[in-house]
This record gives C-alpha cells, sequence and structure tokens, in this order.
C-alpha cells in the first residue's frame, strides 16, 4: 500500500476532532512499558517492543499515527511515525498537497505561495539508528514520542500546532533486532558489549548508508518514498554514533569542504539548525558539544548528505559510543582531537566546553540526542511560516539556475550499449523524485545529434537541479586547502569522491546546452519491459551485452533448456552473445517477459561458432570479524540477477576437497589478514577488531590449511576470483609473478578515492564478453593495478581490463596518473589446470556498478 493510501486509512479512523474537545486519557510511559528506564545500563529495547509501544501510543493518543510502510528485508514492519496535534493529523492530505507545491513551484505564483506557507506546517523528518549498533537513536525515539503527547507547555504546544513530525524510529529493524539478542547473549560474560560478528543489515552492514542514490535496500526505498518523493521535509536528521574518544555529540554545520550546487539557504539552514541544537545542549548543563567539525559538507551520497540536493536541510548527529549499553570509562588524557575542525581536545569556538571524561553511558548519549532531535522541533515550530517560505525559494531559485545554466538537460539515448541496464536507470531517477522526459518519436539536438523513439530527457530547470548534475554529469572533487594537510597530504574525503549513478551505471547521459522540449512528454511511471521471444529454425540468440542476460541464461538452465555462448564473429553475432534452443518454446517465452530480455530468431546452426554454456558451482568465502560488506552486497547482486551461490565458511575451506562441490569461489574485497585470520587488517569493516573480543565460535580466518586447500581447488581445475583487495592475497599466497604497481606509493604521489576512471575492455577475451571497448571502472582507495612480472610463462597470463595511457579521470579525484597509465587493472593467471582470476577493483561495488557487472558473470559461466 502506497504511503498515501495509508495516511488516508489512518485519518478515517482518526476522525475529525477539535484538540479543543479532545481530552487525552492516560498515556503509558516507556518505563512502565519497557520496564526500565531507556537508555539504562546495560538493557536494550528491542524492536518487537518498540512495535507494540508506539502502537500503544496510538490508541491512548489522537496526536500519533503509525503507518507500517511495509516488511523489511528480513520481514519485519517498516514504521513511520506522525506525530502533531490532532486536528493536523486529520488535516494530513491537505497538509501533504502544501508541502509537495511548495517543493515545486513551478506555475505557482509568490502570493499563492505565501498563503500556502501561511496555512502549511513545517514537516521535519528524523531517523534512528540507521547502523544498528548505534542504538542511541532507537532507545531515544519512545521517550521523545512520549514527551510530545504527554508535555502540555507552550512550547510543546507549539511544536504539535506548526510542525508535523514523520520519525522514523528505526532505519533498520534487522539490525536492531540482531544487536538485541547478541547483546543479550553476550551481557555478563567477557565478551559483553562486542560489536556483532557478523553484518547488522543482511546485505550491506555499515553500508545501508551509502544506498540513499542506487535504492538497493528495502528499507532505502521506503526512505526514499517519504523524503524524495511522498513529503519532502524542510529538515531531516540522521542520528548517529561515532568513536568514543572525542567530543560527546557533533552537531550540523558540517565542516569544509561543502558540495556545491545545493541552494545557499541549506548550508545556512544547517548553520541556524545546529546552532539550536548546540545552544539548547549547553542550556540542559551538556558538555562535549562540537559542531562545524569531524563530519564535511562534501560526504557520501548517502541519506544525510544527498538531501541538501533535495532542498531538505539534511543533518546528521553523531554521538560518543559506548560498548553498546554497557559503559564505558575514559580517563582525560584518552580524550583527543586530531579530526578535521578539531586539531586538539581543548576549547575552541565550536566546542566551547569539552567534557573530562570519566564513566559514559548509553543514557548520556539519549540525553544529548534526545535534546538535539527536539531542539529541531522547536526551531522549526517558532519559525515555521520562514521555513516553508524558504521551501518554496530553494525549489525556485535552483529551478532557475538550472534554466539559466549550463547543460540545460542531459539526454540518455535509446541507442545504449545495454539497454535494460538505461531502463533501470531511468527507474533509480525516478525514485529520487526527478523529472524525467520521454521522446516517443524521438528528437534531434543542437550541433546535428539524433536521439531515436524511447530516449529520454532530463532537464535542468527543476527543483532537482543539483541532484540531477551529480546523478549524470561530470563530477570533480576540490584538490585545496581543505581537501589536503598542512604538509601537502591528501585528506580522504567521506567515501567517495564521486556519486555519479550514469558513470556507475555504464550509461551514456549527453549533456545538452539547449533543450527545445517540442514533442516530449512527462514520464511518470516507466512500464515494465516485457521481452519477447520469437523462434527461428534453430533456437533463439539474445544479447551478450545486456546484463539481464545473465539471468536469462540462469533461468534457461534452470528450465532444463540448452543454453551455448557465441565465441566468434558469425552471421552479425557477436562474441559472448548467447543461444538458446529452440524447445520448450513456452519456457523461452516465460523468461523474455519476466527478465526483459528479447530473443531473436537464430535460423542457422551456430554450433561451429559457439560452446555449450555451463553455469559454475560458485562458493562466496565468508568471514566473522564483523562481516565484510563487500560480500554482502555480492550476495545481494547474485541473487537479483538470479544467480545461485553457495556460502563458504572457514571450516570448509580448510577441510578441503572443494573441487568436489565448486567450480568458482568468489573472495570479496578483503585484506590479506583477514581472509587468513591474522591479527591486524584494514579492510573489509571490521578486519582489524581482535578476533579475542569474541567468543571463540565466532573468530575467523582460513590459516595455513585453508590457503593450501585454495591451492589444491585451483590447481584441479577450479577458479579462483578474487575481488579488489583479495587479489593482494591471491598474488601472494598462489605466488603469482604479479605486482601491484600501487603498493608502498605515498598519497601525493597517488590518490584516488572514490573515481569514475577511464578503461579498455579486450572484448575478445571472454572474460570480457559483452563489454564495450571502453569504459569505466570505480576505483576506490585500496584498489590494485596489475604489472605482470617477466617470467618464462608468460602466456599464461592475460591483461583483461587495461588503463589507457592518458586523461584516466572520468570523474572524482586522480593523483598520479602515469602511475596507472598502461598497466591492468583486470589479470586472468592460468595455475595448474585452473586459473585465478584478479579484479583490482570493486566491479560489483556495493551493487551499484551495473557497468562492469559482466566482468564478474563471465567468470561465472564456462
Amino acid at each position: 500500500m502506497r504511503l498515501k493510501s495509508c495516511l488516508i486509512a489512518a485519518v478515517l479512523s482518526f476522525g475529525f476532532l477539535s484538540p479543543l474537545v479532545f481530552a487525552q486519557g492516560r498515556v503509558t510511559s516507556p518505563e512502565e512499558f519497557f520496564g526500565f528506564r531507556l537508555g539504562s545500563d546495560r538493557k536494550i529495547a528491542s524492536w518487537d517492543k518498540m512495535v507494540a509501544y508506539y502502537n500503544l501510543l496510538a490508541k491512548e493518543s489522537r496526536k500519533i499515527k503509525v503507518v507500517d510502510m511495509g516488511p523489511t528485508t528480513e520481514g519485519r514492519p517498516f514504521l513511520l511515525v506522525l506525530l502533531s496535534a490532532p486536528e493536523n493529523l486529520a488535516g494530513i492530505e491537505r497538509f501533504r498537497a502544501i508541502n509537495l507545491k511548495l517543493s515545486d513551484p513551478r506555475g505557482l505564483g509568490e502570493d499563492e505561495a505565501k498563503k500556502l506557507a501561511a496555512e502549511g506546517r513545517a514537516v521535519v523528518c528524523q531517523t534512528m539508528s540507521l547502523h544498528a549498533t548505534e542504538i542511541g537513536g532507537s532507545q531515544m525515539a519512545p521517550e521523545l514520542a512520549h514527551d510530545l503527547l504527554i508535555r502540555d507547555d507552550e512550547e510543546t504546544r507549539r511544536i504539535l500546532e506548526n510542525v508535523i513530525f514523520l520519525l522514523v524510529p528505526s532505519f533498520n529493524p534487522d539490525g536492531l533486532v540482531m544487536v538485541a539478542d547478541w547483546y543479550a547473549k553476550t551481557l555478563g560474560t567477557e565478551y559483553e558489549g562486542a560489536d556483532l560478528p557478523w553484518l547488522y543489515h543482511k546485505y550491506a552492514g555499515h553500508d545501508n548508508n551509502r544506498d540513499a542514490f542506487m535504492l538497493n535496500l528495502v528499507e532505502s526505498q521506503y526512505a526514499a518514498r517519504i523524503l524524495f518523493r511522498e513529503w519532502i521535509p524542510q529538515a531531516y536528521v540522521d542520528h548517529h554514533h561515532m568513536g568514543s574518544y572525542g567530543a560527546r555529540i557533533y552537531v550540523p554545520p558540517y565542516a569544509e569542504p561543502i558540495r556545491p550546487l545545493a541552494d545557499p539557504l541549506i548550508w545556512r539552514e544547517h548553520g541556524w539548525y545546529g546552532a539550536h541544537i548546540a545552544y539548547k545542549e549547553e542550556e540542559a548543563g551538556l558538555s562535549g558539544v562540537i559542531n562545524m567539525s569531524q563530519y564535511s559538507g562534501w560526504g557520501h551520497f548517502g541519506f544525510h548528505w544527498i538531501t541538501p540536493f533535495h532542498n531538505i536541510a539534511g543533518m546528521l548527529t553523531e554521538s560518543a559510543s559506548t560498548r553498546l549499553a554497557t559503559p564505558l570509562f575514559i580517563h582525560p588524557d584518552q580524550l583527543r582531537g586530531g579530526t578535521r575542525g578539531l586539531p586538539a581536545y581543548e576549547e575552541q569556538t565550536t566546542f566551547p566546553n569539552p567534557w573530562p571524561g570519566g564513566w559514559w553511558r548509553l543514557r548520556d548519549i539519549v540525553d544529548r540526542q534526545k535534546i538535539s532531535a527536539w531542539s529541531v522541533l522547536d526551531l522549526a515550530a517558532r519559525n515555521k511560516e520562514t521555513v516553508l517560505w524558504n521551501a518554496y525559494l530553494k525549489a525556485k531559485r535552483q529551478t532557475e539556475r538550472g534554466a539559466k545554466g549550463k547543460p540545460a538537460a542531459y539526454a540518455v539515448t535509446a541507442g545504449q550499449h545495454d539497454p535494460l541496464t538505461a531502463a533501470k536507470f531511468i527507474d533509480k531517477l525516478l525514485l529520487q523524485g526527478v523529472e524525467v522526459l520521454e521522446a516517443p518519436n524521438g528528437f534531434s539536438a543542437s550541433g546535428g545529434m539524433t536521439y531515436g523513439p524511447g530516449s529520454y530527457v532530463v532537464s535542468l530547470a527543476q527543483p532537482k537541479m543539483g541532484l540531477i548534475r551529480y546523478l549524470l554529469g561530470r563530477t570533480f572533487y576540490p584538490d585545496n586547502a581543505y581537501t589536503r594537510d598542512k604538509d601537502g597530504n591528501p585528506i580522504r574525503p567521506y567515501d567517495m569522491a564521486t556519486d555519479c549513478l550514469a558513470e556507475f551505471m555504464g550509461v551514456r547521459a549527453d549533456p545538452l546546452d539547449v533543450l527545445d522540449a517540442a514533442g516530449l512528454r512527462k514520464l511518470n511511471v516507466r512500464p515494465p519491459t516485457a521481452g519477447k521471444a520469437v523462434k527461428g529454425a534453430k533456437g533463439f540468440v539474445f544479447d551478450g551485452r545486456l546484463n539481464d542476460s545473465f539471468t536469462a541464461a540462469s533461468l534457461l538452465i534452470d528450465k532444463g533448456v540448452a543454453v551455448r555462448r557465441i565465441d566468434q564473429n558469425w552471421e552479425g553475432l557477436r562474441p559472448g552473445d548467447f543461444v538458446a534452443a529452440a524447445e520448450p518454446e513456452t519456457a523461452v517465452a516465460e523468461v523474455a517477459r519476466r527478465t526483459g530480455v528479447d530473443f531473436r530468431p537464430l535460423d542457422s546452426d551456430p554450433a561451429p561458432a559457439s560452446r555449450e554454456l555451463k553455469r559454475m558451482r560458485v562458493g562466496m568465502y565468508q568471514r566473522y570479524r564483523g562481516g565484510n560488506m563487500d560480500e554482502g552486497w555480492t550476495r545481494l547482486l547474485l541473487e537479483q540477477f538470479a544467480l545461485p551461490y553457495t556460502t563458504l565458511r572457514d571450516a570448509e575451506i580448510k577441510k578441503g576437497g572443494l573441487a568436489a562441490a565448486y567450480d568458482v569461489i568468489l573472495l570479496p574485497d578483503d585484506s590479506t589478514a583477514a581472509i587468513t585470520g591474522e591479527s591486524s587488517g584494514e579492510r573489509g569493516g571490521g578486519a582489524g577488531r581482535p578476533q579475542e573480543s569474541v567468543p571463540p565460535e565466532y573468530r575467523s580466518g582460513i590459516g595455513a590449511d585453508g590457503v593450501e586447500s585454495l591451492k589444491v581447488f585451483v590447481r584441479k581445475g577450479g577458479t579462483l576470483v578474487a575481488l579488489g583487495g583479495a587479489s593482494a592475497f591471491a598474488i601472494e599466497k598462489f605466488g603469482l609473478p604479479v605486482r601491484n604497481v600501487l603498493a608502498g606509493i605515498p598519497s601525493k604521489e597517488f590518490w584516488c578515492p572514490g573515481s569514475t576512471l577511464r578503461v579498455k575492455f579486450d572484448t575478445a577475451n571472454p572474460l570480457a564478453y559483452g563489454m564495450p571497448a571502453g569504459g569505466w571502472i570505480v576505483f576506490l582507495g585500496g584498489s590494485l593495478a596489475f604489472e605482470i612480472a617477466a617470467n618464462e610463462f608468460s602466456e599464461r597470463y592475460e591483461r583483461v581490463v587495461v588503463f589507457p595511457d592518458r586523461d584516466l579521470l572520468q570523474g572524482g579525484w586522480l593523483i598520479g596518473e602515469e602511475k596507472l597509465a598502461r598497466k591492468a587493472a583486470m589479470v586472468a593467471a592460468r595455475y595448474g589446470e585452473g586459473r585465478v582470476v584478479l579484479i583490482g577493483f570493486r566491479t560489483q561495488h556495493r551493487a551499484q556498478t551495473h557497468g562492469t557487472y559482466k566482468l564478474l558473470f563471465n567468470a561465472l559461466f564456462r
């Protein structure tokens, strides 16, 4: 059920009672319901109890409505809790409509906008505990809701009268359940307070905050409905935790550098809200509050960093962590600065009241986060008309900037290398609330470029102009005094240096300096692509350039349909194209409908130019030590494309005999130490934690026995695919004469933190079948580039992906491109009867880089 329908149902059940005649009965307190004060030492309220509590509050008070957005990844309810005055909730659809008009004021005059700002209500959204081990927000939220329901002072009445509060009490309910269960399991043992041994989201772990522009996760999709399309609040706060040994809470604004192209009012609003939060924290006598520090305005396109480009004051709080609900004692000399905007742990204008040290408790986090959450509501309530008027101004001015600037639009041609991926790209834009125009009859652009029927246009003359520029256009991260330290060393961006959706997905988006909208029409919903199946005398052929063709091949194999792969140019077919047997025809038609892949008639026997396709038995290594986010995303990717796999644990690898069960073993991006179980590691979300911090059954690593087992597996004909940093493991442990040319180079000489780089693909190599001759890869800090050492068996090594001579940077930040020039990004090495495939970058990064998926998929078929 769509959010709008859910809200209408809630309003109908609510009625239209005036607050003047409504007398609220008794409202159950959190302490009474949960049996303890939230934030108490060694106590965590779990999600099932929270769901029951919010539903109870909705029965006890007319100031709250609970909307179940739908099931989470693992089937739990994902809640949106609305809090406001009863008459506001009764008229909720009117206020939502006002909000949407002010958020896209095209065709709206200033006089009408002023009337709507006077009539409307400020809308504030706050989300809790996206990162599930950061439990303060989820534990604070029931108290925040209860206070809004029972307090009857002037400040509270003003909030309820002037604000519609959209509360997401847990952004990651599945993770909260995991954390609460884990904490209960270890409570009272020597492992109390230890972090989970596995990811705290089924697929993403800590990376769930990096999903706001791709929206792979269902929880992200619910948030996008609230934030990007169905409400578009004026302010948004995402409540998090940070390290334990610095400031006690970070509040807005962000530190430098900012990411350009947002309306300037956004950055002023950050300072406005942040100053009010900090003021209220100090007023309450809470020390250790810092703002304009640590977290830069240019961050990853997670929810609090992408929202400014939706014209929302998207903000972040970060509280110092405890050991889950176990208190932590901190000595004064353990407190430190040394972060962006806080060079030393001492007083400064943005940090006037340092915390002195002592016991730090979950309740301390709850107190600070509750004040920060309340302060945002308070400021919005006190300035309701200003907040709404500025929502109008931001959207209007961004639209005007887009109309006057260049490019005027981006064209997405129907003639893409992979049209089905381009269609998914359009779907992603629609999920962001971006207006897309379709050209049913095609069009011609200035300069003579022609775009065929079915092409799309994204105009920048719309409120989300800045977002469009980043998702479709080239991005260059600043290289200036804010992004280098005093010695000239580059400072790592907060995650990525670019988040260009088009480049990640391998979609061509052409900038147009002039837009003629004649013949274009607004696309509201893109209908699902249904493939067609037309049988020829010898069966069917389908396009090897489509990612979805691998899904089609996998499904056909499941249905018993014989599939072959073209391996040379033949009668108009390319190497990598797929061929399916003529029967059963109904199975092919069903797969075409499901995948969108077109099956064309094949009239000649392709046997001389093809080979039988076999789907490999795939095992993927999964460790503990906090889990490996790259492994989780790779699981999601394989499931999205119906490519089966089996999870491989340490014991099975150590046992040996892998060749009997597997043809391909995947090693996700990770450090050698994390794979083997050595005492230190730097990659993969927790690999550096001491193994002794968790019970013995959750300690991880394949050890020397596992290494030998993998070597035997490959010698006997298996394929080992090493992604990203795992390539260094394969090179070292297998003794391959391959060198990572970037190892040990100082950052002043080479630096590439999350950028898109130009490469060439060897499309004659089966591992690159279906790829274009040239394209982009996402290259992260820690990615590898290879040089094959001179040796007497060089013919056993193949360079599949290679960097060109120069002009490597497509988007992001690159220092020292000469270090990469003419080097390989992907190498295949024969080893005994098998092979080792080294992919120095994440070809499947966060299930976002559709443009390079085929480099992985090809390795999963023979």
